[in-house]
């Protein structure tokens, strides 16, 4: 890195000498100074962006330690660094079985004995897995829960009652205030407005019955007067 921070293109230029050559490209840098921050950042940038592996050595023997190991597996395959699978049906279903807690290796043979295959276990109840032994009450709970459960979560509904209460927008908050001081305003300018509308109504109903009254009772007379006067007549 005390290198980089005097020539910061150098590594740039070394990467771009490789070309497309080879299929691993390894930057190995020594890290020899205290504030690694940003020396270490752009270094990191420029590996990435270029298909280049960082190997990062804090000593130089570190670094030539990595050196010595990339050379001697040079030329080596890569079935060392892979993973190695039995290809025995025992052997994968042990495989498969511990991955559930407190299930272990004679668990998952009792169970192979005892149903013949993962399909067999997996449809098995509660009741089917208790009876095999040394299946506790926990593990075959954690069995039953680990091959029904769903793999998605579903997520409860947190909101309280039938019907979730809808927020006010602004523009209906503002009429309400509105209505209110309008209510306030009529108050105060005349509170007895509304008493007196109430009994000159009142007043003015009564006084139209009142006055229908009259014109019913003065039309009956006239016509018994009419009636008189003609029965007078013909006498």
């Amino acid at each position: 890195l005390r290198y980089h921070l005097l020539h910061p293109d150098y590594l740039y230029y070394r990467i771009r000498e490789l070309q497309k050559n080879y299929k691993l490209r390894v930057v190995l840098c020594h890290v020899d100074v205290e504030d690694v921050v940003k020396p270490l950042l752009e270094v990191t940038k420029t590996a990435l962006l270029h298909d280049c592996t960082l190997l990062c050595g804090w000593s130089l023997e570190e670094c030539a330690r990595y050196l010595e190991t990339t050379k001697v597996y040079e030329n080596k395959p890569a079935d060392i660094i892979q993973g190695q699978m039995d290809t025995d049906y025992l052997s994968r279903l042990n495989h498969a079985l511990t991955t559930v807690r407190r299930v272990n290796k004679t668990d998952v043979v009792t169970l192979g004995s005892t149903f013949g295959s993962l399909s067999h276990i997996m449809d098995a109840s509660m009741e089917d897995l208790a009876r095999c032994p040394g299946i506790g009450e926990r593990k075959v709970k954690r069995l039953y829960d680990t091959f029904h459960e769903p793999f998605k979560r579903v997520t409860s509904n947190r909101t309280s009652g039938p019907e979730a209460v809808q927020p006010i927008t602004v523009g209906e908050r503002k009429e309400d205030e509105n209505r209110v001081e309008d209510a306030s305003k009529r108050k105060k300018e005349d509170p007895g407005t509304t008493v007196k509308s109430a009994l000159s109504a009142a007043f003015a109903k009564y006084k139209e019955r009142v006055g229908e009254k009259n014109i019913k009772s003065q039309q009956g007379k006239g016509e018994e007067e009419n009636r008189q006067s003609s029965e007078e007549a013909a006498s």
